[in-house]
């Protein structure tokens, strides 16, 4: 052993809770964040190309509800799969795997001669994304403290969005060849592969509970020994965490995503421009949310070091009444230039990248280690899911009958007004849930220092 029972019981007793860093997670979060990068590209170029494969196959609008809300709903399944399988294989080849190799589904994708086909194809490459959603949280909260989570997410989710903000704009260009949809599943499909070959050679997993105060200085078979075995009833059990049943009720409200899928859309259909130039917004829009992410995270840091039992949740709040107030902004006036939507678009994306610097620390505050992975499959591949998928679906049919602007006003900024009312119910069981989580995790620090004293006699 390499630690003294009394020293780490007395650093974590007195505050001093960072540990030696754990190796090689600067590498992963390169590796990992190219791959959400090529991911995300692969999902956009449907989004950003879509009036054009609209004419191309002879479709409605509605279609595009139809394409976002397929992808989405087989992450419900796909994304729980992926973690039991991770942690039946290890984190590492199901990465590898589903956010890389996965793009073969990409390219065939580009290869689709009818909707159907499409729908199919795209469904099945969509499954390989889910797996990020669900697993990649649980790589960072594995890695990083939990005073550096906010910022940790922001720089992933930052990074990723600075990369799809110079993609979009080329991705846009695509409109003005002929069959440049299918060229972009191809490329993308492509680079996927590689980033899959990337992963395999140089990410390496940190364990599970690396860098908890309480556990990272113990190796992985003490922190297994003393965590409880994952049953169907534990993972039921996250049900029981009041804190984390609000998160998944303000998940479900999040129709923030519908104004991303049918941003390029809005501005064609309602407000005149054409394709190319409606997809210049995608460009402000991935800047602004490379800000958010930034500032989300590091603002939702110090909130909590302001006030460790509500400095976040109160600034989830903040976020979802910002989102709504730029929003109704950028979509329901005709301002007859593309300048004032991008202006607009920036902040639209500014609002939403607030979001992962502080939800997902805070789902990483109040359940244990080895349940995180269910516990973000549900979050974000189940529930999130769920949620994008009818409001798409909705969204889509709705536009047929009452317009795009209609629906981005009734299902965006209406809807995200009612999640920050909801988020009020999260400040009283949040604090009793965070401390709950802190107890048992001393709990399996003291029974770990134990079975070492009993070992030495």
């Amino acid at each position: 052993m390499t630690h003294s029972p009394v020293t780490v019981a007395a650093a974590v007793q007195k505050g001093k809770t960072d540990g030696p860093a754990v190796p090689r997670r600067k590498t992963n979060l390169v590796v990992l964040g190219g791959s959400m990068v090529i991911d995300g590209g692969e999902g956009s170029v449907v989004q950003t190309l879509f009036p054009v494969i609209q004419a191309a196959l002879g479709l409605a609008t509605s279609a595009l509800g139809i394409l976002a809300a397929s992808a989405r709903l087989v992450g419900a399944i796909a994304g729980p799969l992926w973690v039991y399988l991770a942690r039946k294989l290890g984190r590492k080849p199901i990465l590898a795997i589903a956010t890389g190799f996965w793009g073969a589904w990409g390219i065939a994708a580009g290869f689709a001669q009818d909707f159907v086909q499409l729908v199919v194809l795209y469904t099945v490459m969509a499954a390989g994304t889910a797996a990020a959603h669900a697993i990649v949280p649980t790589v960072i909260a594995d890695s990083f403290e939990d005073r550096k989570r906010g910022r940790v997410v922001g720089v992933l989710y930052g990074g990723t969005a600075a990369a799809a903000s110079v993609l979009a704009p080329l991705i846009g260009q695509l409109a003005n060849v002929e069959d440049g949809w299918r060229y972009g599943f191809f490329a993308f499909g492509a680079i996927n592969m590689l980033f899959g070959l990337l992963i395999v050679i140089f990410y390496k997993d940190p364990g599970e509970g690396a860098s908890e105060a309480q556990l990272g200085s113990f190796t992985q078979a003490e922190r297994d020994a003393a965590e409880t075995k994952i049953t169907w009833a534990k993972v039921v059990g996250l049900l029981r965490i009041p804190s984390y049943v609000i998160l998944l009720g303000s998940r479900l409200l999040s129709s923030h995503l519908l104004l991303a899928a049918f941003g390029v859309v809005l501005l064609v259909q309602e407000y005149g421009f054409d394709t190319a130039l409606a997809a210049t917004i995608m460009a402000p829009f991935g800047l602004g949310y490379l800000a958010g992410t930034f500032v989300g995270g590091l603002t939702a840091d110090w909130a909590n070091r302001l006030s460790v039992n509500y400095g976040r949740v109160a600034f989830l709040q903040f976020a979802q009444v910002l989102f709504a107030v730029v929003a109704f902004f950028a979509t329901q006036f005709d301002y007859g230039s593309i300048v004032p939507f991008l202006a607009l678009f920036a902040l639209v994306g500014l609002a939403q990248g607030l979001n992962p610097g502080v939800n997902r620390p805070l789902v990483m505050s109040v359940v244990p280690p080895e349940l995180r992975g269910a516990a973000f499959a549900i979050f974000v591949s189940v529930i999130e899911s769920i949620g994008f998928a009818i409001y798409t679906l909705v969204g889509g049919f709705l536009a047929d009958e009452i317009g795009l602007k209609a629906v981005m006003f009734w299902l965006v900024v209406v809807i995200m007004l009612v999640n920050a009312l909801f988020l009020t119910l999260l400040y009283r069981p949040y604090k009793l849930d965070r401390l709950t989580l802190q107890a048992e995790l001393d709990s399996r620090r003291d029974a770990i220092l134990a079975a070492e004293r009993a070992e030495k006699g």
